[in-house]
């Protein structure tokens, strides 16, 4: 029907004339009361919110010369991170000339990446970048 005939209709009922759907040929609209509308565009929004998963990248910062104990620390805070579902993100940092000594690091996160196989997969691999190397790993998807 013609919009202004479709306005009047609105007008007698007391209701608002809603564009539901603006790109299709021609515009969809509905007779009908906005503030409901809008009321249930909010609900159907907040609906989707709550059902999305948010995931974090959370660091965790090794160096070359770790102790036992601070390593097994670090590994359990890793763990946690990925039962909670979100991303952890594996840096070793080097200092002066233990640059050097890349084969130290490189054992290091290969010893994380076989802890942490339980509940995680690695994503990207260790790669050196300036003083750093870094691994992500990422939950796994059974659990």
């Amino acid at each position: 029907m013609p919009p202004d005939m479709a306005i009047s209709k609105a007008l007698e009922n007391g209701l608002d004339l809603v564009e539901v759907s603006p790109e299709s040929r021609p515009p969809v609209c509905r007779i009908m009361d906005y503030g409901k509308f809008k009321y249930a565009q909010k609900k159907k929004t907040a609906e989707a919110k709550k059902t999305q998963v948010v995931s974090l990248l959370k660091e965790v910062k090794f160096r070359p010369k770790i102790e036992e104990h601070d390593y097994g620390f670090k590994v359990d805070r890793i763990r946690r991170f990925l039962t909670e579902g979100h991303k952890a993100k594996v840096t070793m940092m080097f200092r002066g000339r233990e640059i050097t000594h890349q084969e130290i690091a490189r054992d290091i996160m290969a010893r994380i990446a076989s802890d942490v196989q339980v509940c995680g997969t690695v994503i990207q691999t260790p790669k050196l970048e300036g003083r750093n190397m870094t691994m992500i790993v990422a939950p796994s998807k059974n659990g």
